[in-house]
C-alpha cells in the first residue's frame, strides 16, 4: 500500500523500480490529508493502476480531485481496514486540514506508524507510538531556524502553532516519553528545507538512541526498504520480497 502520493506517477515509478519494488504488488493508496505536497501524484497513480483510493469524505471535498468515483473508498478513524495481510489503523491528528489523519500499518503482530503533519502530540497519538515496532516520525523544524529565518511572521506561527508541524524539539520529547521498549527503527520525516537541516535533527536524536535506529527520509531520493521485525535488536536494511514482511520505504 502507499500512504499518501506526493510525488509524481513518474517520479513514483521511478524510484520504486530503484528499490526493485513493483508498482503490481500496490493494492490501496491511502490519503491522510488534501495538502498538494501529500495528494499531487494521486490521480495519476489511482487512474493508471485502478488502485482503491482510500480517503475521507471530507478530505475529498477539499481536495478537489478528479477521481474515478468507482475507486473510491471512504474509512473511518479507529475503524481498522484491511487489506490483504495488512491492518491499517486510522486515527485523527491536529492538523490545519479539514480531517488529517495518522496510520498505523500492523502485519502480524508488527506495527509501523506513519506520524507527520502534527500540530500537538495528543494522547491518540502518544498511544499509537507506544504502540509501534518503527515510525515515521515528523521533525519538521528547527525551533531556532523558524524564529531566524526568511519566512513572514504568520506563516512562522502557522508551522510552530498547535495544527501545524512537529519540531525537532517536540519530536524528541515524544520519543523519550513514549518509545516502547521493543522499537527498533525511526525514521525522521517531513523535515523543512528551508527551517531544519538533516543534520540537526539526527544530532538531536542520536545521544537519546539507545539501541533504536535513527535515520532520516529524504526529500530528494528514496530510502532503503527494512524488513521491520518484532524483536528487540534493530534489523539492518535489506531488500526483500516476502509477502509477510512490513516493507516500508518514504519517497
Amino acid at each position: 500500500m502507499l500512504i499518501d502520493v506526493g510525488l509524481t506517477c513518474r517520479e513514483t515509478e521511478k524510484r520504486m523500480r530503484r528499490l526493485e519494488l513493483s508498482m503490481d504488488r500496490v493494492k490501496a493508496i491511502f490519503i491522510s490529508h488534501e495538502h498538494g505536497d501529500h495528494i499531487k501524484g494521486l490521480e495519476v497513480i489511482a487512474g493508471k493502476y485502478k488502485l482503491p483510493v482510500y480517503i475521507t469524505e471530507d478530505t475529498l471535498r477539499h481536495s478537489r480531485l478528479r477521481l474515478d468515483m468507482s475507486l473510491v473508498r471512504s474509512f473511518q478513524a479507529y475503524k481498522p481496514v484491511t487489506i490483504g495481510a495488512l491492518i491499517i489503523h486510522p486515527f485523527t491528528k491536529f492538523h490545519d486540514a479539514a480531517d488529517a489523519h495518522s496510520f498505523v500499518v500492523e502485519s502480524n503482530g508488527v506495527k509501523v506508524g506513519v506520524f507527520t503533519d502534527i500540530g500537538t502530540p495528543c494522547s491518540h497519538l502518544t498511544t499509537h507510538f507506544a504502540q509501534c515496532h518503527a515510525a515515521f516520525l515528523e521533525a519538521n523544524y528547527d525551533e531556532a531556524m523558524l524564529e531566524n529565518g526568511r519566512y513572514p511572521y504568520h506563516l512562522k506561527k502557522r508551522i510552530s502553532g498547535d495544527v501545524g508541524h512537529l519540531s525537532n524539539k517536540q519530536a524528541l520529547e515524544l520519543f523519550i516519553a513514549h518509545r516502547p521498549s521493543f522499537m527498533s527503527h525511526i525514521f525522521l520525516s517531513h523535515l523543512s528545507q528551508d527551517n531544519n537541516t538533516p543534520e540537526l535533527a539526527l544530532s538531536a536524536f542520536t545521544p537519546h538512541a539507545d539501541k533504536v535506529d535513527i535515520s532520516v527520509a529524504s526529500r530528494y531520493h528514496e530510502g532503503n526498504v527494512y524488513h521491520i521485525t518484532s524483536g528487540k535488536i534493530p534489523a539492518p536494511p535489506k531488500k526483500v520480497s516476502q509477502q509477510r514482511a512490513v516493507q516500508t520505504s518514504l519517497f
